[in-house]
């Protein structure tokens, strides 16, 4: 007899440990149980099912009977039936994938209330109004997210009842007017579906289920799950738990808690409280709430309890608590718990305090961090001397600075973001449709609504400046305007500058200034509690890392500001950025020289800048090695643009000969894909002079720096190699110079001699190559492209957007390590490489050395070292240190 798999769990029979099956709500759900808090009692539905669902369009076998067991147990627990005409049942349906997804379906509450429960609730309680303020919510929730129902329908028609009575809010509007608008509500829903709001507790009940699952694969959800790289296939759970009420009256009321600042992390509690409400006013900022220690005024005790509670859940979950929760006619309930999201700030903060409290360990507390974090705290912030007097003021939701212009509406912050825009999306305040929107956009702005709002949260879990509860601030969506206090009109396309750590919204764009963490990071000094808490989690990242982390600079200015960022060296100079600008005309005589001697003069006057810029460099870097390509791209790249030549020579009366020999340079250079033509080592084995000349230049620069007292260690690499026959004639080369220098100077000389690994065929026949290289250097941008067969600028021009948008690549090969393809072909020249060369030094120089997920990478895969640009250096060396812990037991969903 085969054995129906369990698809449903009642909150006493899971565990925090099974969020994969029960979703993060749903397991924080099973976790508080078990821990003996007060907590509604109810069942999960698994994310299993969900899977079966969407991949068969029918419920899983015995889901159905499982259910209807689970809600039995549940009607027993309570007394009461689903939805009995004289003391009704009422539950809460809610979504709740592995991880926290505002793109996922909104709540619905009080599913069980129909045209004859309404009245046993209004009887059962002793309040008319409260009862069908219950079931206007229901219908409007149902309404929108089950069937299809546009939410700013129900949104007027609320607006225009709350006119008509002169009510601020929709607390406000008695049982007489809240049937009328229940009843307009029903009316909407007959006339936008052509069927009557369901009457049947149970068939609202499983329409619910089912529009959880359709949930997950909503165009919202999707598109948050390609931002934050969620995998399409996990599903979600959904939730059934027994309604409390928050709206019964001035003893009654609900609210969110965080067991520390989410914004900043200082240590206390942190939330908003909304008597005589529902969880959801809280959330969706429908009305400001007050700040969470008014509840300590309006009922000592129970404040007193969800102290308790709080502290009990930061203690065991060993980090932030985000924390929903009701208070039913004096009776605290917990709703909801998981890790809280947190701002970049925050996240430092806590995971610091939470060590130095001896809650966690120093690994853990690196485990809590991430560089993407770290490079959002090392941005630019607004100058505050600048005098200038803000437009109105908020809650300052989610720190940071933005500029953008003013939006009204979520596609119009997509339409102009694609178009090159920076936007700040305004509104009155978010709900799950405007996901799009807060992605596209810099920076979000509410007239409603404080740090628990749904555009407070998802702002900090995406990285977004976001300024919420703008109380000064009148938002006309349809006229596309917002009004100040003051009578300021701010109108769509208007620039605005939104300061989330101030709270504070500007007109104009604000001059910036470099953050406190940027100049902490250069001069090693710690300033506030932010500052000291990132200098002590990287000098544990540097403590437990094995890769090194190296920069990829091309001036001395940019090897002393790597160092001062904590580069242990360079792993790529790229010489040809050193042709540009006033030495542009040398190169160019090289390249138009028509004999020898022509060519050896124009290299003979780029040997000393040459050599000038490589001393600079290795004096920054005294004492670390420095990895000098090269010259690389194709000559043509060195050339005035062919049109732009052309034009000049038809429109010259007496044409200058210098630019008709230029353009025909340019014409008989010309190639049908430079990327893959005559560039790299083709270069150095088919123009004369070029190799000897630059290798020349680094030799006398170390030769150089020995005499000053310094200690140089300068490595040469070769480009594009994709044969070790190339390799030992380049080779040949560059040994041949190096001794000349030495016999010249009287001083012995040892460079590294290595090549870059940015052609499959050289990564395939890494065994040969190593034979003739001192190390390897992985160029992954173009090993990225030659894999692929695919021009990165064209590509991301074209079609690019399109594949991410389809899922045909989960994120660019360009940005994150593509470890099939091209990661493949990293590990098989490592260990290739080092199978005929032992101890074979190997690094990366692409610009997938500072990705965070690309860092992990490396580690596994047995890298040396990455290079990248100094400014993403902080952020490498956390990666490298966080790559090299093991995972932790009890790993928190924050995502």
């Amino acid at each position: 007899m085969t054995t129906s798999a369990q698809y449903v769990y009642t909150f006493a029979e899971g565990s925090r440990d099974m969020a994969a099956l029960l979703g993060g709500k749903g397991a924080g759900l099973a976790e508080m149980t078990r821990l003996g808090l007060p907590v509604p009692p109810g069942f999960t539905i698994t994310a299993d099912a969900c899977r079966v669902y969407l991949a068969t369009g029918q419920e899983p076998s015995g889901m159905g009977l499982q259910a209807a067991h689970a809600l039995a147990e549940l009607e027993t627990a309570m007394g009461r039936s689903l939805g009995g005409p004289d003391d009704p049942l009422l539950v809460s349906v809610r979504s709740g994938a592995r991880f926290s997804m505002p793109g996922m379906m909104e709540t619905i509450l009080d599913v069980g209330l129909n045209d004859r429960s309404v009245t046993g609730l209004a009887k059962v309680s002793g309040d008319e109004r409260f009862a069908w303020d219950s079931y206007r919510r229901l219908v409007q929730m149902f309404g929108h997210t089950v069937m299809g129902v546009d939410g700013e329908l129900f949104d007027r028609a609320l607006a225009d009842h709350k006119a008509r009575r002169g009510a601020s809010g929709d607390h406000e509007l008695d049982a007489g007017e809240l049937i009328l608008l229940t009843d307009e509500y029903k009316d909407l829903v007959r006339a936008q579906t052509g069927e009557d709001f369901p009457q049947d507790p149970e068939e609202q009940l499983a329409r619910a289920v089912r529009a959880v699952f359709d949930s997950w694969n909503a165009e919202r959800a999707r598109i948050y799950r390609r931002r934050e790289h969620i995998p399409e296939d996990l599903g979600t759970a959904v939730n059934i738990q027994a309604m409390v009420f928050g709206n019964l009256g001035h003893d009654s009321g609900t609210g969110v808690a965080f067991t520390r600042d989410p914004a900043t992390g200082e240590r206390g509690v942190y939330g908003d409280y909304l008597p005589d409400a529902q969880g959801e006013d809280v959330v969706a900022g429908v009305r400001d709430a007050l700040p969470l220690t008014e509840l300590k005024r309006i009922d000592r005790g129970v404040y007193a309890e969800l102290g308790d509670h709080l502290r009990t859940l930061e203690g065991h979950y060993r980090d932030l608590c985000d924390v929903e929760f009701t208070v039913e006619r004096g009776k605290l309930w917990i709703l909801q718990t998981r890790v809280g999201k947190r701002t970049a700030e925050a996240a430092f903060r806590i995971a610091h305090d939470l060590c130095r409290e001896n809650v966690i360990t120093a690994d853990d507390a690196l485990h809590r961090v991430d560089g993407t974090a770290l490079t959002r705290l090392m941005f630019p912030r607004f100058d505050t001397g600048s005098g200038d007097r803000p437009l109105a003021h908020g809650v300052p939701a989610s720190p940071g600075a933005a500029v953008g212009v003013a939006v009204f509406d979520s596609a119009e912050a997509v339409r102009r973001a694609a178009a090159g825009d920076r936007t700040v999306l305004v509104r009155r305040e978010t709900t799950a449709d405007d996901l799009p929107g807060m992605i596209a956009a810099q920076a979000v702005l509410t007239s409603r609504g404080g740090k628990t709002s749904h555009a407070a949260v998802v702002a900090r879990g995406m990285g977004k400046v976001c300024v919420c509860g703008a109380e000064g601030l009148i938002v006309d969506t349809e006229a596309r305007l917002f009004t100040t206090s003051s009578g300021v009109t701010v109108r769509e396309g208007d620039t605005l500058s939104v300061d989330g750590t101030a709270g504070t919204v500007h007109r104009g764009a604000l001059p910036l200034t470099a953050s406190d963490v940027g100049r902490t990071l250069q001069t090693g000094t710690a300033t506030d509690a932010l500052t000291g808490a990132v200098l002590a989690t990287l000098a544990h990242a540097d403590e437990v890392r094995r890769l090194q982390v190296r920069a990829n600079a091309d001036t001395p200015e940019d090897a002393t500001r790597a160092r001062a960022l904590g580069a242990q060296g360079i792993g790529l100079v790229r010489t040809e950025h050193m042709f540009l600008g006033e030495r542009r005309p040398l190169i160019e005589a090289m390249i138009l020289a028509d004999d020898d001697t022509a060519r050896d003069s124009a290299l003979a006057a780029l040997l000393p800048l040459q050599r000038a810029d490589f001393t600079g460099i290795l004096a920054a870097m005294d004492g670390l090695p420095v990895t000098v390509r090269l010259i690389d791209p194709p000559l043509h790249e060195f050339l005035p643009d062919h049109v732009d030549l052309a034009v000049r020579l038809a429109r010259a009366a007496h044409p200058d000969p210098r630019d008709r020999a230029l353009l025909d340079a340019v014409e008989r250079m010309h190639e049908q894909n430079p990327m893959l033509g005559l560039r790299g080592v083709r270069l150095a084995l088919t123009v004369p002079g070029l190799t000897a000349m630059q290798v020349r230049a680094i030799a006398e620069a170390v030769v150089s720096r020995l005499r000053d007292g310094g200690q140089p260690y300068a490595e040469i690499m070769i480009p594009l190699v994709g044969t070790v026959e190339e390799l030992r004639l380049a080779r040949a080369e560059t040994e041949r110079v190096l001794s000349e220098v030495s016999a010249e100077t009287g001083t012995p000389l040892s460079c590294p001699i290595g090549t870059m690994i940015e052609l499959p065929r050289a990564a395939l026949t890494a065994g040969r190559i190593a034979e003739a290289a001192d190390f390897f250097s992985f160029g992954t941008n173009d090993l990225t492209q030659t894999t692929w067969g695919l021009s990165r600028d064209d590509a991301e021009a074209s079609f690019f957007p399109r594949y991410l948008e389809r899922g045909v690549f989960p994120v660019s090969p360009f940005e994150t390590i593509d470890r099939d393809g091209v990661g493949r072909l990293v590990e098989l020249a490592v260990a290739e490489g080092r199978a005929a060369r032992p101890g074979l030094e190997t690094g990366i120089c692409g610009e997938h050395g500072g990705d965070p997920d690309s860092i992990h990478f490396f580690h596994r895969a047995g890298l040396d070292y990455v290079s990248c640009s100094p400014f993403r250096i902080p952020a490498a060396r956390l990666e490298a240190g966080r790559a090299a812990l093991p995972e932790p037991a009890d790993a928190s969903e924050t995502r």
